[in-house]
């Protein structure tokens, strides 16, 4: 027997699961007085956020959740979706973030294929929720977030409460002193999170307790999260559980700046007040930043650090950036990777380049995070890496522990993504001779606008239920603000008509609203002699607008 293996096992002492679980435990112990969250007024401590956390997980706990259970949070940026983060997989339940931009229809959907049991709603969202839940089998117990920081002059009002039970009140039956539970093996399920994938059906996606812990580290690596840094909330948090974000910063005890809507002037005051030093988002979050009116703009003395993980952004946003003080991170990932999994990390000697040159090597997406074991290009049907060239397109491919379990209930999905040992992202790119890849096209037709998915068969589902319809399809058209936007391409029936307001009209009472058309273009659609439609065609025309 090899002597490294003999009397040398893993026991109690030497081996514990991976897990965020005890990053907060950690800091609650090293910083007690220092703050945890800022909501509003409102301040908590780490120890407060530690002692919150436990009293939810007690609570969840006195009502028979437990392993396995899926946990649903309809919430906003608020400190009850931190709280979730860690009160629920301490009891080894899964935290299911809903994207509070949904229909009822698709809420309903992840409500029954996730099996919910309980419901956490914020009041804001308690319109959709009610659809939802009228529309969904399952009947999970609802408690409802009444947000006491939510302003008087709110642009969207608060909707009715839905279940008996109020959070605050619900937390307050829990017991501080919980003994809560590690997982019993790190690759126990920690959360759930729906992406539109090719088709219309939401795929579910899951993540373990090593992937949210290594991704936590890897966030402050390639993010440059020091000790005590401060984060604003523009992601939502329920976009891959905010890039495990909420994970993150108690490594480094770091300070939760809560946003409920992403505004230029609550931006600016956040940063200038509170010292932010990070944030994250799509280019809309930038835009909104830079073109801001001078009386929403506050000076602030730090240097900013923003990730965003969407398309490149133009030389002139960067620019734009820079100037108003902030250090743009450009980074690029998917919700099966637990969020960005690839960095463009920056070669100083870059900054010398002229202005060309200098944009070509800020378009790419860049090189593996230190948590991330395998990035490559390869062609799909054979796997085998394409040449690093710069020019041969392959599909990006990952393999590590921040890649998912799988998706949830769909083995032929699972099998299909990890066919061949590697995960197939779907988007197709080129591998540059310094190993820095770049993406060129999705093979999916998902179009990514202000950091969200839409799934263009979703949309045309909708369009071909118009009754003028008679071809229809759905592409991605670059947009300054939100980095693309869906545009329809619509061929009528023979003798039919409709104008582009009608259409949009019927799209809106099928659709959520960012997934509705910003245009829609009446024409021919090209097809191919079996009639398959071309939408490459498609892209091309939207490209050139």
């Amino acid at each position: 027997m090899n002597p490294y293996e003999k009397d040398l096992d893993r026991r109690a002492a030497n081996h514990q699961p991976l897990t965020p679980l005890t990053f907060l435990e950690r800091a609650a112990a090293t910083y007690p007085h220092h703050v945890a969250i800022v909501h509003g007024a409102s301040r908590r401590t780490y120890a407060e956020f530690w002692r919150r956390s436990r009293q939810l997980a007690s609570a969840l706990s006195r009502r028979g959740i437990g392993k396995g259970d899926t946990v649903s949070v309809m919430l906003s940026n608020t400190p009850p979706m931190l709280e979730a983060h860690f009160g629920v997989p301490m009891i080894r339940a899964v935290l299911h973030s809903i994207n509070t931009r949904l229909d009822a229809a698709v809420v309903a959907f992840q409500l029954d294929h996730a099996e919910s049991k309980v419901l956490i709603v914020d009041r804001e969202f308690s319109g959709i929720a009610r659809e939802a839940l009228a529309l969904a089998t399952v009947k999970p117990l609802v408690i409802d977030f009444d947000d006491p920081e939510y302003p008087a002059t709110a642009p969207f009002p608060k909707g009715e409460r839905l279940g008996s039970l109020d959070y605050e009140a619900f937390v307050a039956t829990g017991d501080p002193d919980f003994a809560w539970s590690m997982p019993d093996d790190e690759w126990d399920a920690i959360a759930l999170n729906y992406t539109s994938g090719t088709t219309g059906s939401p795929k579910g996606v899951v993540y373990h307790h090593r992937g949210a812990a290594r991704m936590a580290y890897a966030n402050t690596i390639h993010a440059g999260m020091a000790k005590h840094c401060v984060y604003l909330w523009t992601l939502p948090m329920f976009h891959c559980n905010g890039w495990c974000v909420p994970w993150t910063l108690a490594i480094q005890a770091g300070t939760h700046v809560c946003l409920r809507w992403v505004r230029a002037n609550a931006m600016y005051d956040a940063i200038a007040d509170h010292g932010v030093t990070h944030l994250c988002g799509a280019p809309i979050v930038m835009a909104t930043l830079i073109n801001a009116d001078e009386a929403d703009k506050r000076p602030f003395p730090q240097t900013v650090t923003f990730n965003t993980a969407a398309a490149p952004p133009p030389e002139a946003v960067l620019a734009g950036m820079a100037g108003a003080g902030f250090a743009v991170n450009h980074l690029y990932g998917l919700t099966e990777t637990y969020g960005p999994a690839v960095v463009n990390e920056w070669h100083l000697e870059w900054d010398a380049l002229e202005a060309g040159a200098r944009t070509a090597m800020k378009a790419r997406q860049g090189v593996r995070y230190a948590a991330l074991e395998g990035l490559t290009v390869m062609d799909p049907h054979d796997m085998r890496e394409t040449p690093a060239d710069g020019t041969t397109m392959g599909e990006v491919m990952f393999r590590g522990n921040i890649v998912m379990k799988g998706y949830l209930k769909n083995a032929q999905a699972t099998e299909e993504a990890f066919a061949g040992g590697w995960f197939h992202s779907g988007d197709l790119g080129v591998m540059h001779p310094d190993g820095y890849i770049q993406l060129k096209d999705r093979s999916k037709d998902i179009i990514i606008s202000g950091g969200e998915n839409i799934s263009s068969i979703e949309v045309e589902d909708a369009l071909y239920k118009h009754a003028a319809v008679a071809f229809c399809a759905v592409v991605a058209r670059p947009d300054e603000k939100w980095g693309e936007t869906p545009v329809a391409y619509v061929e009528l029936k023979p003798g039919r008509g409709a104008t582009e307001s009608e259409i949009l009209d019927h799209c809106r009472s099928l659709l959520a609203r960012f997934k509705v058309p910003k245009a829609v273009i009446f024409a021919e659609i090209p097809k191919t002699s079996t009639g398959k439609i071309q939408k490459f065609r498609l892209r091309e025309l939207a490209r050139k607008g």
